[in-house]
């Protein structure tokens, strides 16, 4: 029993007579009568009974009759799912990603995907920005969207999604907070939440590096990898924290960000879509044309974001 029979099988079980199944699948009348005969023996019971003016289906055929079409229907579904890969607009796309952004980004590219493109399903992985590039390397992920810039970018095409500024997250019992803004060097004093640099090495040395263009090391109280952990920890009076500012949106009760004065020219952290060199899958070409679609970061000539600083 092939897909071919089970087609001949239906559309003679649909038009009762094998002269108009043959028109419908374009072939002659003989070639069919023995192609479902063949059929009918290969089965061991009759699907057609014969009458004068065509056919009837048997028991047997009518018991057969559902299960056809909903084959016919998967080996369809099955054709247009791999022309759909092929395209890039149908398959899974495996996306890493970091837990800020879903803070804004995620909410304005997932929706408008869908409706983009139905057929493409999503398999979403929060990861920190090193296991993400791991991933991409051992192809676990397809594609990501990680903190930038990173430390070593050989490999991969890092496309910058998101330009973002770090921000001073202070504990509204601070003197700090009775300031909107402020210049990084003034909390030089400060004990500061950072970022563990074996588990988030470039977030930690884009940190760092920060409060050394303001011109000082900053005396790390305590470590914690989440934004939401750094606000905690910021809220129960431990230090202060650099977050990025669209981390404003989910800040807790007893926390307050200030915007820094002393940004150094050229310095930012953002969001990029990350995948791997040398080609990738139509699925994540289509992905890729999509994000761009909604990226907040026009390249600006001289300035490098291949690397912190």
């Amino acid at each position: 029993m092939n897909l071919r029979q089970l087609s001949q099988f239906v559309a003679l079980a649909e038009t009762g007579n094998f002269h108009r199944a043959a028109e419908r699948l374009h072939m002659a009348q003989p070639p069919l009568s023995v192609s479902i005969r063949k059929l009918e023996e290969e089965l061991g019971s009759p699907l057609f009974e014969r009458t004068t003016t065509g056919v009837v289906l048997t028991p047997a055929g009518e018991a057969m009759l559902s299960d056809a079409r909903r084959a016919l229907f998967h080996a369809q579904q099955c054709r247009q799912a791999v022309q759909d890969a092929r395209e890039g607009e149908g398959g899974l796309l495996r996306l890493g990603i970091i837990g800020s952004a879903t803070y804004a980004l995620l909410p304005q590219l997932i929706p408008s995907l869908r409706q983009r493109y139905p057929q493409i399903e999503l398999e979403l992985s929060e990861a920190t920005s090193s296991e993400i590039l791991e991933g991409l390397v051992s192809r676990r992920f397809d594609a990501g969207l990680l903190r930038y810039p990173v430390l070593d970018p050989s490999g991969f095409e890092l496309l910058p999604l998101d330009r973002d500024d770090f921000v001073l997250a202070v504990a509204e019992s601070s003197p700090l907070a009775q300031r909107d803004a402020i210049a990084l060097a003034e909390a030089a004093h400060e004990p500061f939440i950072m970022y563990p640099q074996h588990k988030v090495p470039s977030l930690s040395a884009l940190a760092m590096m920060r409060c050394q263009f303001s011109g000082f090391s900053p005396r790390v109280a305590q470590e914690a990898m989440q934004v939401q952990t750094i606000m905690s920890l910021v809220a129960s009076g431990l230090g202060v924290g650099l977050v990025a500012s669209v981390a404003r949106q989910v800040v807790p009760r007893g926390v307050k960000c200030l915007a820094l004065t002393d940004n150094p020219p050229g310095f930012h952290v953002g969001i990029a879509l990350a995948r791997l060199a040398g080609g990738t899958s139509r699925v994540v070409e289509r992905f890729t044309e999509h994000a761009l679609r909604f990226a907040s970061v026009p390249r600006v000539e001289g300035e490098n974001w291949d690397k912190p600083g």
